[in-house]
């Protein structure tokens, strides 16, 4: 069985600066698009275009993988800094500058948003009206960008490569060698152009048009530049980078709905029945595809298949959105990160009533185990942010609790996900653990072969990672199964013959599993000595459900928090497992009062620093603890 736990190694608390650091753990989602690049890349079906001469040359072997998400982290593999041309791909942008600057209501009466199901330089006008069937065929292109407006002594190709440069996050430029080649040999282009401007389509002459169509299809992008202008899109027209609203929401939804049922020519059935996200194709070799709210795809490599397309990017798109889940039917809700909160465990300290030194190993050390509070619908990006925090974990974590109890749904790509960096995790040296109380993801990994840690508290799995950061860090440290009460904390303030005294007025108890120990309500009984065995106290919640507090060992004491006002105990105490305990009844202590006033004294000065000390720990600690 593959094991997502470790041993962590023993250490000194005392010697911080020769704590060990753990490696960064790969991420599943890099191994993944490593995976299918190495085997797509066998895909040799298709040729580069070669109607544009500029373009003729370019190496079929080229190829790239770019996936950024709505918040702008990027995952590559491949030639993802080769250059090329944009090509068609340009013309959603463009399409959503036009409607940025026109409105919705003029655009449409230029061009329609009905899929024309025929190739992407076909004339598909409207009988009579000539009106292009959409924006993604170069009629609809040319048509869109006549329709971008020059502004503020700023020409319209400029606006237009200004707004593709915001997409990206950075400055493009265009390829004069492209631009020049596709003027020349581009006649289709320049018929279409004077056909729109035969319907008063196109409203002015049409050669300046036809230029700046010609120049934004050359300018120079590469994947990296495409994944951020699809993750741009994804986020609702906002860079993820640079913050730039660079289109606002309404023009988005358009240009996302025409891409969806328009993006991919006459192969758009096919790809939204397989990929179902919107995307667009460029003859250039680059293929885009969005998830609105999630991530945003890029693919480069030239080789094209007969609709225009990319083969290796009409795979690639068709394998990462089937393995991760990313059809808009499957994953439409918008993607968000899954943490809602990370803190390590020093900040949500458990339970347990621990030794001086032992509290100290966990001073040093707690933040050696790291907390992640997830929520809400583990899809795609959920899992992703998931991972990515993962991938990112500072050099001296080395235990990871993931509380799930407020996540809804678990996709299959989460769950895979998880158990993937449940074992890349173990390859570093660290452990997982899960708060899991419906148990999901907990039956998922061990079906899997990952044996992880499981809990349906947060404050159970912090006293496992408490105990796990002890034995590792505290090696020096004897643990006592059993502790008489004259070597207690309480007691060890004492002059040894007085502390044996006490002893030796004490009476012993002893309780099996489960037995209840105090109760609430009942008067003083005296102080507690655990000999051996552990005791869980509790309070009542206001729903009537009860609140666990502490969890105390050999060594410790109970009972004396009684001696307030009424004298009452304000917790239920109960023996977690078999329990020995030596009691110093109140009758005892009343005689010993009115016996030896010195002892006495003594006794309480001791008992009262040892009950500050933990009150303090107790008030810091309740408030998180009452959210378990």
């Amino acid at each position: 069985m593959r094991s997502a736990t470790v041993s962590a190694a023993s250490g000194s608390s005392h010697e911080p600066a020769s704590s060990p650091a753990f490696p960064p753990m790969s991420s599943p989602i890099d191994a993944y698009l490593e995976k299918i690049h190495s085997e797509i890349a066998e895909l040799k079906d298709g040729k580069p275009y070669s109607s544009i001469p500029a373009m003729a040359n370019v190496d079929p072997n080229n190829f790239g993988i770019a996936l950024a998400t709505a918040d702008g982290y990027v995952y590559e593999i491949g030639d993802t800094r080769e250059e090329f041309s944009i090509q068609s791909i340009s013309k959603p942008f463009t399409y959503g500058l036009a409607l940025a600057d026109r409105g919705m209501e003029a655009v449409d009466a230029k061009v329609d948003v009905e899929p024309s199901g025929d190739s992407f330089n076909e004339m598909s006008l409207a009988e009579g009206t000539g009106r292009p069937a959409n924006a993604m065929i170069n009629a609809g292109a040319l048509t869109a960008t006549s329709l971008v407006r020059g502004s503020g002594g700023i020409t319209r190709f400029n606006r237009i490569l200004n707004t593709y440069s915001a997409f990206a996050g950075r400055q493009l430029s265009v390829s004069e060698r492209i631009y020049r080649s596709e003027l020349k040999s581009g006649h289709r282009n320049h018929a279409l152009a004077y056909l729109l401007r035969s319907f008063d389509i196109i409203e002015s002459d049409p050669t300046p048009v036809i230029k700046d169509y010609f120049r934004q299809c050359s300018v120079m992008v590469n994947a990296l530049d495409l994944a951020m202008m699809a993750a741009t899109l994804a986020n609702s027209g906002r860079n993820p980078i640079s913050g730039d609203q660079v289109l606002d929401i309404a023009p988005v939804e358009r240009v996302l709905s025409v891409m969806a049922t328009c993006g991919m020519y006459d192969d758009a059935g096919a790809w939204l029945s397989s990929v179902g996200m919107p995307a667009k194709s460029g003859v250039g070799g680059g293929t885009i595809a969005v998830l609105p709210g999630q991530v945003g795809l890029a693919v480069y490599s030239p080789p094209l298949d007969a609709h225009g397309s990319s083969v290796r990017g009409v795979a690639t798109s068709q394998r990462i959105s089937h393995d991760m889940q990313l059809h808009f039917v499957r994953a439409a809700r918008t993607g968000r990160s899954a943490i809602r909160n990370v803190y390590d465990i020093t900040a949500a300290p458990s339970g347990v009533r621990r030794t001086d030194e032992a509290s100290q190993v966990l001073r040093s050390h707690g933040h050696r185990a790291q907390i992640l509070e997830l929520n809400g619908d583990l899809l795609f990006a959920g899992a992703e942010s998931v991972v990515r925090a993962l991938s990112n974990l500072e050099e001296e974590v080395e235990l990871v609790v993931l509380d799930l109890r407020s996540v809804d749904e678990v996709s299959e790509v989460a769950l895979r996900l998880f158990a993937e960096s449940a074992e890349m995790l173990a390859k570093t040296g660290r452990g997982l653990v899960l708060v899991d109380g419906e148990g999901t993801v907990t039956d998922d990994l061990a079906g899997r072969g990952y044996d992880v840690p499981s809990f349906v508290t947060r404050n159970a799995a912090v006293e496992h990672c408490e105990t796990r950061l002890i034995d590792s860090y505290g090696a020096e440290l004897i643990m006592p199964d059993v502790m008489e009460p004259v070597d207690s904390p309480a007691l060890r303030q004492l002059e040894p013959e007085d502390a044996q005294t006490v002893q030796d007025l004490m009476e012993e108890r002893e309780y099996d599993d489960g037995d209840v120990v105090r109760r609430v309500g009942q008067r003083f009984g005296g102080v507690f000595f655990i000999v051996s065995g552990t005791v869980a106290t509790s309070m009542p919640a206001p729903d009537g459900s009860r609140i666990k507090l502490t969890t105390l060992g050999p060594g410790m004491t109970f009972g004396e928090m009684a001696l307030a006002e009424d004298k009452r105990q304000e917790t239920t105490v109960k023996a977690g497992g078999p329990l020995r305990l030596k009691v110093l009844t109140a009758e005892t202590m009343e005689s010993l009062e009115a016996e030896n006033p010195r002892l006495a004294v003594e006794l309480w000065k001791a008992l009262t620093r040892d009950a500050y000390t933990r009150v303090e720990q107790y008030l810091r600690e309740s408030a998180l603890r009452a959210r378990d």
